[in-house]
């Protein structure tokens, strides 16, 4: 059966019909074009969907309407158990959290409001290439060309243009590369290189650009008010002196241009199409000239038409004025810098994919043509210094070799010794000398000055505007907003204005120009470098429509760009980039919350799989142990205790794995256990912990850490201890919740983890404060809510008394919706300690010890995690005690060993103490507390008979028995007496380290295991228990 949907036309994807399934209450334009069941192009009932550009669109894209796909979800289950109403909530939630739109604020415009007939947008004739041509035909063209060919020669004079289109035309590789990889929005150079480098290099190279664009603004301007001000000369018609004159005529165009700008910029386009036809004009004008016969004022002025003499004459430079190659390369170098002129109001193309590449290279090649034709015309027609007089000719009988002039009858030999106003070198207006008729020149020039300061004053906004919407500077968010239909930067011209301004007043053009050369060319390089940077990536994303670009060649442009900044002025590149540096720094310290998928990503992923294999194909050694630890928390935020001391002991030094085990049903939890992984890691990254967070969903809490220990990391980066909170409620809980708990710790063991047990008196787990507190929370804005829709009801209701409705304070309502939670004193007072108590590690621990009581060898894991956490700041106050166990007899000769193991090892302690009063049996009051403790957990099998101490056994298999308490009296009778040595001289410890006991496997009981670690580290400040793997984590060998 054919589907309808593909009578309209061949090239276009079905249209299928909205239903009540469709239509959800989809915002921002989305549509979704999924229901129960619909007639596919396939020809049965099917939730797929066949192709359609619609649902790669970004949420409220405003190019066309989103669709949203079937969910896998839906596709797999749908029938068995979800409803419709399920089926369209779900969806919704997936979307709201889709991450697609990466953070592209100029893609998110709403589309309500939008007149779409009264959008400007522009071809790439219109677009680009005139623009871009306009803008390169700046105000070099006229006025400093001819000094640039007299000062450079003819032969360097071709290299200054040369190179200058060679670091544009590889720019424009690379640009035309970067800008067909994906929709290109508005912001030019900014939007490219943010979008491919990050918000790091764009945010700093963003300022740096459109603040470039506005000095340009100033340059373009100081150069139509010098070609006025040589008119005002002429005809003696100066108003104050030629310097200020400039400043005048100057601050009065850019007011005018200002106007135009702020008229919208179909005025700006019309503007200048019109510059366009005066300035071609203007060029066929300076070829006419110069094969129109000279006259005698013209040949006075050096203009001798096409002669070989003055081509040979010419051919070699004469740098003058203490200027050279690089010197004159720089002021002639922003006679190029207008190919981005297209691409800075991107936003306003029809389809700048295919404009930007076409319209900017056609665009340099024709300027760069047209600059070589006329510097080459100019050059073999004018001599370098003429003194304007028609009686400095050669008298009869006299001799010149002053220069080629000689041989047509003129000596300008006067130049020598004073200063002429004529030549290639000496007059800026050598251009209208040239031409057939010189007031097309003057008009020329003032349409090519006029047309880039326009195109630079348009530019420099729209960047400036791009830079702002993305809030990656929050202070200039200010300048973002746009106004109009075509939502002009109406601020962001007024800005402009102001800087341009303040460069006008400078009214030198040799100053102004090498300024923005150096800005202009750490643009072209960073483009260049994105170029490069990602195709070096190799990211599947990167595929750009435009193939004629090279990786290396975008490196060379790169490296040229730089290479050229510092011969034009080398502290002038030195400062660029320590602003550039300096904005780099302060973006990344801000972090913005931007995704952009940039090929900084994708390099760091890049090297991260590359270091992870080169690390695998290596053996672990001691001396490169880091601790990694695999820290059962749960969620991160509920035992905070537990993470701070987990990450003073990994952080820069290892691996911090933060672990939850969701228990029950996978399929239930598969929706929670996503949310959960996206909430979790971004707390880490906000609380600034180096710490990954995984979660698993299992029957239990034991398989669920079974499966971490197995398959948790990565190589060689996979987790070599295991750290978990000590069970406060074992007395209260139930036995498979203990044996559950135990059991971890076993597996732990058989996998050959190092194991660590953190216990605080009062307790770790908040999770019913944060509870509690997003109760409150959500109690608060209900209440902000009604009291708001009161106040506009009361202010409604007494409009005509002008009151103002009064707001309530947060504060107020806090403590307003606290009185109705009711709370016992003692229960607050609880929680207030389990609070401090749980955030006690995040702060400078005071003056004191980390007593460490190193037991047992276990390949010293023991000490190694106090002393890494005596590197830290926050415990570097306090100083290590190695307390160990010794024989009375030779106590001064084992101390003296482990000063010399301590010593090897290169780690300090304050103090030593061997005791070996361990073995002395616990007091009677310590044991009696022992005996109470496990009690209800005895089976008491020998006070009963045969048959019911068997039942006993069998009906509850998890409690103590008597054989067992015999058989490990020895064991217990250590547990309990080392509390008593604890009690007696770690009291006062900031932190005390124990090593941890091992419960044999099949031998000892759970909750008799639980007993001994309660009986261990009761009663005491914050304690860890460590048991290492038996594997050396220490050595003295170098």
């Amino acid at each position: 059966m054919e589907n309808p949907g593909f009578e309209e036309s061949k090239d276009d994807p079905p249209q299928y019909e909205e239903t009540s399934f469709s239509s959800n209450g989809f915002k921002n334009g989305e549509h979704r074009a999924v229901r129960p069941s619909v007639l596919s192009a396939f020809g049965h009932n099917t939730l797929d969907r066949v192709p359609n550009i619609n649902f790669y669109r970004n949420p409220a894209s405003i190019s066309g309407h989103r669709l949203v796909r079937p969910s896998l979800q839906q596709l797999h289950d749908v029938f068995q158990r979800v409803s419709n109403e399920d089926l369209q909530s779900t969806s919704e939630d997936r979307e709201a959290g889709d991450t697609s739109t990466l953070g592209d604020v100029e893609s998110i415009i709403p589309l309500e409001g939008k007149d779409e007939g009264g959008v400007v947008k522009f071809g790439w004739i219109k677009g680009v290439l005139v623009r871009c041509m306009l803008n390169i035909w700046g105000v070099m063209l006229f006025i400093r060309l001819s000094w640039v060919f007299g000062q450079a020669g003819i032969g360097l004079g071709i290299v200054v243009v040369l190179l200058s289109m060679v670091v544009t035309s590889v720019t424009c590789l690379s640009m035309s590369a970067i800008c067909t990889n994906g929709v290109v929005r508005g912001g030019g150079a900014y939007y490219l290189i943010s979008r491919s480098l990050g918000p790091e290099f764009g945010g700093s190279i963003g300022l740096i650009f459109a603040f470039a664009n506005a000095v340009a603004v100033a340059m373009y301007v100081v150069g139509f008010a010098e070609t006025v001000v040589d008119l005002l000369k002429e005809n003696n018609a100066i108003i104050v002196d030629p310097t200020n004159d400039i400043r005048i005529v100057g601050c009065i165009t850019v007011v005018l241009l200002l106007g135009i700008t702020a008229a919208g910029m179909e005025w700006e386009a019309k503007a200048q199409i019109v510059l366009l036809v005066i300035l071609l004009v203007a060029i066929v004008n300076v070829f006419v000239g110069t094969v129109i016969p000279s006259t005698q004022d013209k040949r006075s002025k050096g203009f001798f038409n096409y002669r070989e003499s003055i081509a040979k004459e010419n051919f070699v430079p004469e740098f003058r004025g203490g200027e050279n190659f690089f010197s004159v390369f720089a002021i002639f170098f922003p006679a190029a810098t207008g190919i981005l002129a297209g691409a800075n109001i991107s936003g306003d193309l029809e389809d700048p994919q295919d404009a930007i590449p076409k319209g900017t290279l056609l665009a340099i090649f024709i300027t760069g043509i047209t600059y070589l034709g006329i510097a080459l015309c100019v050059s073999v027609t004018v001599v370098r210094d003429a003194t304007g007089h028609r009686n400095h000719t050669i008298a009869p009988g006299a001799s010149c070799n002053f220069s080629s002039a000689c041989d047509f009858g003129y000596d300008f030999s006067i130049c020598q010794t004073t200063e002429c106003n004529y030549g290639l070198m000496n007059n800026f207006q050598v251009m209208t000398l040239v031409s057939g008729f010189g007031p097309l020149i003057t008009a020329g020039t003032f349409s090519a000055t006029l047309s880039s300061a326009l195109a630079s004053l348009v530019s420099a906004p729209k960047v400036f505007q791009a830079l702002c919407k993305d809030n990656i500077y929050k202070g200039l968010h200010f300048f973002a907003k746009g106004h109009g239909k075509n939502n002009e930067p109406i601020r962001g011209y007024f800005l402009t204005f102001i800087i341009a301004v303040a460069f006008i007043l400078i009214a030198e053009l040799n100053t102004i120009a090498p300024i923005i050369s150096n800005f202009f060319l750490a643009s072209y390089a960073l483009i260049n470098f994105s170029c490069f940077h990602a195709s070096y990536a190799k990211s599947p994303g990167w595929r750009p429509a435009y193939k004629y670009y090279n990786m290396w060649l975008s490196l060379f442009g790169a490296v040229l760009c730089c290479g050229v900044m510092f011969v034009i002025n080398w502290w002038a590149a030195l400062l660029t980039y320590g602003i550039e540096f300096f904005l780099y720094i302060y973006v990344t310290v801000k972090k913005p919350d931007v995704n952009w998928g940039s090929s900084t990503q994708a390099v760091t992923f890049i090297n991260a799989v590359n270091n992870a294999l080169t690390l695998s194909g290596v053996d672990d050694h001691i001396k490169n142990f880091r601790p990694q630890c695999l820290v059962l928390t749960g969620s991160p935020r509920t035992r905070p205790a537990l993470l701070d001391i987990a990450h003073s002991f990994t952080k820069n030094y290892g691996l911090c794995l933060t672990c939850e085990v969701f228990v029950g049903q996978r399929d239930k939890h598969l929706q929670e256990i996503s949310d959960a992984v996206e909430q979790n890691q971004l707390w880490l990254n906000k609380h600034k912990r180096k710490a990954f967070y995984t979660a698993v969903a299992s029957d239990n809490l034991r398989d669920g850490a079974e499966t971490l220990l197995q398959a948790s990391g990565l190589g060689r980066m996979k987790p070599n201890t295991v750290m978990v909170g000590f069970k406060r409620d074992w007395r209260t809980a139930n036995p498979q919740d203990i044996q559950s708990y135990v059991g971890i710790l076993h597996d732990a063991f058989d996998f050959e983890q190092g194991t660590v047990i953190l216990r605080i008196s009062q307790g770790m787990d908040i999770s019913h404060i944060l509870k509690a507190e997003e109760e409150m929370e959500h109690l608060i804005m209900e209440q902000q809510v009604l009291e708001m829709e009161e106040n506009e009801f009361q202010a409604q209701g007494v409009k005509g008394f002008f009151k103002r409705p009064k707001k309530t304070s947060e504060k107020e309502l806090t403590s307003r919706v606290s009185l109705d939670i009711p709370q016992a004193s003692d229960l607050a007072k609880m929680n207030q300690r389990l609070v401090e108590a749980s955030s006690q590690f995040k702060k400078k621990q005071d003056k004191g010890t980390i007593d460490v009581w190193w037991l047992f060898d276990d390949g010293g894991l023991t000490l190694l995690l106090p002393h890494i956490l005596t590197t830290r700041k926050k415990w570097k106050d306090c100083k290590l005690r190695i307390f160990f166990p010794g024989q009375s007899e030779r106590i001064e000769q084992d101390k003296e060993e482990m000063q010399s193991l301590l010593k090897k090892f290169r780690i300090k302690c304050d103090d030593i103490k061997v005791f070996a009063d361990i073995n002395v049996r616990p007091s009677a009051e310590s044991w009696k507390a022992f005996k109470d403790m496990i009690e209800p957990f005895r089976m008491h099998e020998g006070s009963k008979e045969t048959t019911q101490a068997e039942a006993l056994k069998k009906e509850y298999p998890w409690k103590i028995t008597d054989a067992e308490l015999d058989a490990f009296e020895d064991k217990t009778n250590l547990q309990v007496r080392l509390n008593e040595l604890l009690q007696e001289s770690s009291r006062a410890a900031k932190l005390i380290v124990v090593s941890m006991p091992i419960a044999r496997k099949g031998s000892v009981s759970d909750h008799l295991y639980m007993a001994w670690l309660d009986a261990l580290t009761k009663n005491l400040p914050p304690t860890v228990l460590i048991r290492g793997n038996h594997k050396s984590v220490l050595t003295f060998y170098s």
